[in-house]
């Protein structure tokens, strides 16, 4: 109960001489942004993510399991010397295999422009000299000088510090720095590369550089290369069944037609045609495009999509992963909750800015409103070190120069409308105490004007509240105490209060904790961004369980996920110290996991996913990373993220807002809910022409389409429209359903059925229009050939999400354009020469063109008679969605 109630440095007087700060001055800088700028430079940097070659991205986007079946398809149409087919195939290919690797290559560049800062340096004696040096250029052994404001270049060990108070939330996920002294406890006598000293000074040792630093070791933990998306594994599936389904037709098509006795080269040609027909060619290119809208809507909210098909995978995630500090909360410290004798106030108001009011009774109050409040901040300013800095060098944000605990109170005073550099010209101080792990206090003793002096003291509840100290009646102490206890329960970080006003200056530094007067508390904590709340409850809305996993308090994290609505407060919160002893149970069991280091957090993501989810982490520390890699998607803060977030992640927030990943995922689950609409759309035409070509000679037409029909009919049906329908805008009610079962075939949930209803009736309409016009003495191929492709377009036009509106124009341009060339195909003479068609009168025409209506009507009306089936309920108290047990010793919490 203690610890997220300490007074974590409150002072930095000492008699010691300081350096002023180093070229390194990191000033304002938070533990990431100064973890960011050490992993990016010089030879003892972590090295980022190798660069990958334009050939190898070329490579990868090839072995797309439909893009093998096409290129094997265009190989075997050259050999037959139907080079015009083959051009429209790797027409396809190329065009698809060019927009993944842009994408890619811009994602990769804007990530790089994120990182383009200037490389730190440190002060180094080396010789007995002092010099400065590159950051990178720092070896063991080296002794480093460290001074308020610098990043530390190396891991090392304390040889000598002055109130030496570090940064180390982007290793750890501490919000609140910690002091640093030689000898004792080793994470209290050492430092790590990255972090930043907030207060005070020291010497340092190197220890470890680069990749045997601690940046080093969680770096090596992202070895593993990440995993297929779950979007790739279900088309690799359905590609793989898709193939051999296809090389069994093209041996029946090609039988049947010897054994009637049609020549062997037409019926090669024909079988082929065939097979191309029935890939749902545009599916690539449909994905893609889906893909690249999806990643170019996402970066007009300032998210860079690295890998594109993270941009699906977002859709289909089923349990987030969160970390806490400068992901779900601001990453800084602010001056909350403020507690009098007399009553209780809260501190409204965002960053570190003054700017803001304090609320008592639903008012907004000011110093002379609330002399009781003033009187308690006046005195915590007073007895501070910090300081803040307004906007500077083209940034919009306030920073924190100093300890943030203190910088925190200062703009607590300044929001009550009081000013740091009156009080300091009214009161100056004169003498001071400075605040020790040992006494947990600090104290300032400040001149008035008409001689006497102002003692003002701040520290820790147990430090203060006490009758050695305090001259308050003891129902005071009490009712104080007990106020603390229960600000430490809800997460805060308290500070107790205390001055007193003397006649005299007492010489005796002993003498002036004494006789105090309580004047209050304040709860101080790292509060969420104001987006994490709105994020979180429209995740659980989606379906989508949230998980929070931080290096913080167990307090501070039930706090956090108390607010947010992760987890209820009498949920179980378990720690790295738990989990390391076995005690948890079922890893996936907990919502909240505390005090984890990397290697657990890489643990708990492993756990969820071998439970069958698809997971999302989120964070923006050196210690996120592993956990970034390893999880189905990684999203990365790009303003505090770390370079080695950045590089593990597979989408950056540029503008660190959570409220992005909202977005993401409903992008995600329009790219896949298109994706279902095309393969609806395609395979149910690929369905009709086969039936077509196989049913065609049992009813006296033996050949119903030529190979050139067949391809131009599939040409324009999976070409434009096929791709348009990539574009579709998202399912209105998308949000509001839980995530696709990972296990789920991408043709699951009723799609299979409805494909062959679908395929079934364009076969038969198309059937029946050939039999009509062959009895009555009409070009029957030609009107199969109109009425195949123009019911298909009236099936494209019948899948749109949201009929009757004009969200996709694209689609009806394309529907349009491909119904005219389909009719071109019989009355344009060089086509009907390459197609081998007849025209047809007007009235066979308008035949046509009614029977594409017909079949946009049966496609809406298929959808409304069988709608897909809706996914359960996500996940359910000790397993995972559906209720599932975890499969895995690592789920089981067993590791």
């Amino acid at each position: 109960m203690n610890e997220p109630r300490d007074e974590r440095g409150a002072d930095a007087g000492t008699d010691a001489p300081r350096p002023a700060p180093s070229e390194t001055s990191a000033e304002g800088l938070s533990s990431r942004e100064a973890a960011r700028r050490l992993t990016s430079h010089g030879p003892n940097a972590i090295p980022a993510e190798p660069r990958v070659p334009v050939w190898r991205r070329v490579l990868i986007q090839l072995r797309d399991p439909l893009i093998l079946v096409l290129l094997v398809a265009a190989a075997l149409t050259i050999a037959t010397g139907d080079l015009s087919d083959a051009a429209v195939i790797v027409l396809v290919i190329t065009v698809n295999t060019a927009v993944g690797v842009v994408q890619e290559v811009r994602a990769e560049q804007a990530v790089m422009a994120l990182s383009a800062m200037s490389a730190p340096t440190a002060r180094v004696i080396r010789d007995g000299e002092e010099r400065s040096l590159p950051a990178a250029e720092v070896v063991p052994g080296d002794l480093v000088l460290v001074a308020e404001g610098d990043i530390v270049p190396a891991d090392g060990d304390v040889r000598s510090a002055a109130l030496l108070l570090a940064d180390e939330s982007s290793l750890t996920g501490e919000s609140v720095p910690v002091e640093k002294a030689p000898g004792g406890d080793p994470s209290h006598g050492t430092v790590s590369a990255g972090t930043v000293v907030v207060r005070g000074h020291g010497r340092v040792v190197i220890t470890s550089t680069g990749a045997g630093s601690a940046l080093g070791r969680i770096a090596t933990l992202m070895g593993a290369a990440p995993g297929p998306t779950p979007l790739q594994r279900r088309l690799a599936g359905f590609g793989r069944v898709l193939a051999a389904a296809i090389v069994a037709l093209c041996a029946l098509v090609l039988a049947l037609g010897l054994v009637r006795g049609q020549p062997v080269e037409l019926m090669i040609v024909a079988a082929i045609s065939l097979a191309v027909a029935a890939v749902p060619e545009s599916l690539p290119a449909v994905v893609t495009l889906s893909l690249a809208l999806g990643a170019r809507r996402m970066a007009d909210r300032h998210a860079i999509v690295r890998r594109l098909p993270a941009v699906e995978t977002l859709g289909s995630v089923t349990v987030i992963a969160t970390d806490k500090t400068g992901t779900l909360t601001e990453g800084r410290m602010a001056a909350e909750r403020l507690w009098t004798p007399r009553a209780d106030a809260t501190v409204q108001g965002t960053g570190y800015e003054p700017q803001g009011r304090v609320v008592r009774d639903g008012q907004a109050v000011t110093a002379d409103d609330a002399p009781d409040l003033a009187a308690l901040l006046r005195v915590a300013m007073l007895c501070n070190d910090a300081g803040l800095e307004p906007p500077s060098d083209g940034t919009t944000q306030w920073r924190a120069l100093g300890d943030p605990t203190e910088a925190a109170l200062l703009v607590a005073g300044a929001r009550l409308g009081l000013e740091r550099a009156a009080l300091d010209r009214e009161l100056p101080r004169v003498r001071e105490e400075p605040f020790d792990s040992g006494r947990k206090r600090m104290t300032t003793v400040h001149r008035r004007s008409d001689g006497a002096v102002l003692v003002a003291c701040k520290g820790a509840p147990e430090s203060l509240l006490r009758p050695q100290v305090l001259a308050d009646a003891p129902a005071v102490i009490a009712r104080a105490a007990a106020q603390a206890e229960t600000l430490a329960r809800d997460g805060y970080r308290v500070l107790a209060v205390a001055s007193a006003d003397l006649e005299e200056p007492l010489e005796a530094p002993g003498t002036w904790e004494s006789g105090l007067s309580l004047l209050g508390l304040v709860g101080i904590l790292d509060p969420p961004r104001s987006g994490s709340e709105p994020t979180i409850a429209a995740c659980k809305q989606a379906g989508i369980v949230p998980v929070l996993i931080t290096g913080d308090h167990p307090l501070t994290a039930r706090a956090v996920a108390d607010r947010l609505g992760i987890a209820s407060r009498e949920e179980e919160v378990t720690t790295g110290q738990r989990i390391r002893e076995g005690a948890t149970g079922e890893l996936t069991g907990v919502r909240v996991y505390a005090r984890t280091t990397p290697e657990q957090k890489l643990d708990i993501v492993e756990a969820w996913r071998e439970a069958g989810q698809v997971v999302a982490m989120t964070g923006d520390g050196v210690n996120d990373g592993p956990a970034l890699r390893r999880a189905d998607i990684g999203v990365a803060m790009g303003r505090r993220g770390t370079e080695v977030a950045r590089q593990a992640a597979d989408l950056v927030l540029a503008d660190d807002d959570p409220a992005t990943i909202v977005a993401a995922v409903e992008e995600g689950r329009r790219v896949y809910a298109n994706v279902r609409r095309f393969l609806l759309y395609g395979l149910a035409g690929g369905t009709a022409e086969i039936l077509v070509m196989l049913l065609g000679p049992f009813l006296g037409m033996p050949l119903p389409l030529l190979p050139a029909q067949i391809l131009w009919i599939n040409l324009l049906t999976h070409g434009l429209p096929g791709v348009a329908l990539g574009a579709e805008p998202v399912d209105p009610d998308a949000m509001r359903r839980p995530p696709r079962p990972p296990e789920e075939s991408v043709l699951g949930a009723g799609l299979w059925p409805r494909i062959l209803f679908m395929g079934t009736f364009v076969a038969t309409v198309t059937l029946a229009a050939g039999v009509w016009a062959r009895e009555t003495g009409r070009p029957w191929q030609s009107m199969i050939f109109l009425v195949l492709g123009a019911t298909q377009l009236g099936v494209a036009l019948g899948s749109r999400a949201r009929p009757g509106s004009l969200a996709n124009p694209f689609l009806l341009v394309a529907v349009g354009t491909a119904l005219g060339l389909q009719a071109a195909g019989v009355y344009l003479p060089p086509l009907r020469d390459l197609l081998g068609t007849e025209p047809l009168s007007l009235g066979d025409l308008a035949i046509a063109c009614a029977l594409s209506g017909l079949g946009h009507v049966v496609m809406r009306l298929q959808a409304r008679l069988w709608p897909e089936r809706q996914p359960r309920a996500p996940l359910r108290e000790g397993g995972d969605a559906g209720g599932r047990r975890p499969r895995s010793a690592r789920a089981r919490g067993l590791r």
